[in-house]
Formats: structure tokens, C-alpha cells, sequence
């Protein structure tokens, strides 16, 4: 069945269709009720439990318990309640789902988050031992270069002392 069913919707199942099979019913039950006890003319509904009719063979009036008419009304209405109960839960039971099926996808993306930042954690501590590494190779290379300037002045200096 198909639960978004609204209330005007003319479908099978739906809610109008049963209030009109409801009411039709109920006309068929009077019209039985009214040939099974010779009632000719017309019935008034009292309360729940009684009916009165006017008799044409006795001229008479009768107050005749209608049971089953209640019992009936009773299914009746408990499947129109139903109706209505799947027609407004149908929509709840479907956000009910496209929550769950959200959470799931906000577990599931929490966890590609996570580790995505390992990684790019991982990627920076390897970028920052390049660059300190890099940095003291340049710095390395910078002492070498004082050091090779040093030793050129030592040695000048000596070749001066000596030819001088």
C-alpha cells in the first residue's frame, strides 16, 4: 500500500474511498434493515444503540438496537483511522529513514575526514623534514663556502709571508 496516501486522494486504498465505501455500506445496511422489518418510511438515529422507525403494517414505533450496524461502524471507522494513522505516519517513517540514511552518511564522511587529516598531517611533517632538510644543506654549503674563503686568506696570507 502505498503510504502517502492524502486524505483527498481517490485511490483505492486511500482515505476518501474508504469513507465512501463507509457511508455506502451504511445506506445498504438501512435499506436491509428497513425490508427485513417492513419499515416503509423513514428511520431516525437516536443515539448509538437504538433506531426509531415507523412500522407501515402497525403504525406503530419501534426501537429497534442495531447492533450490528455498530459493530460495523466500528470496523469501518478503526479502518478509517488506520488510513489516516498510515497516511500521516508514511511521512514520518520516510524522514525517519532519510535521517538515518543522512547519519550514515555523516558517519562515513567523519571517517574520510579523519583520514584525509592523517595524511595531511603525515605530508606536512614530511614537507617540513625536506625543508629543514634542505635548509641545512643550504646552510652546509654556506660553511663550506666560509670555510673554502677562509683557507683561500690562510693560504695568501702564507705565500705572502713566504715570498715577502
Amino acid at each position: 500500500m502505498n503510504r502517502r496516501s492524502a486524505v483527498g486522494d481517490p485511490s483505492p486504498g486511500g482515505l476518501e474511498a474508504s469513507l465512501v465505501q463507509l457511508v455506502h455500506h451504511h445506506q445498504l445496511s438501512s435499506a436491509a434493515l428497513r425490508q427485513q422489518t417492513g419499515i416503509v418510511s423513514i428511520s431516525l438515529s437516536l443515539d448509538d444503540t437504538h433506531t426509531l422507525s415507523v412500522c407501515n403494517k402497525q403504525q406503530s414505533v419501534f426501537v429497534f438496537p442495531t447492533e450490528k450496524a455498530k459493530k460495523e461502524a466500528m470496523r469501518a471507522g478503526l479502518r478509517v483511522s488506520e488510513l489516516v494513522v498510515d497516511a500521516v505516519n508514511g511521512g514520518v517513517q520516510e524522514s525517519f529513514l532519510n535521517q538515518k540514511r543522512i547519519e550514515s552518511e555523516i558517519r562515513s564522511l567523519s571517517a574520510t575526514i579523519s583520514r584525509f587529516h592523517k595524511l595531511t598531517d603525515h605530508w606536512l611533517a614530511a614537507s617540513r623534514a625536506l625543508n629543514t632538510a634542505i635548509k641545512e644543506i643550504g646552510d652546509f654549503e654556506n660553511w663550506i663556502k666560509v670555510m673554502e674563503y677562509d683557507c683561500k686568506s690562510i693560504t695568501a696570507a702564507i705565500r705572502n709571508i713566504h715570498h715577502a
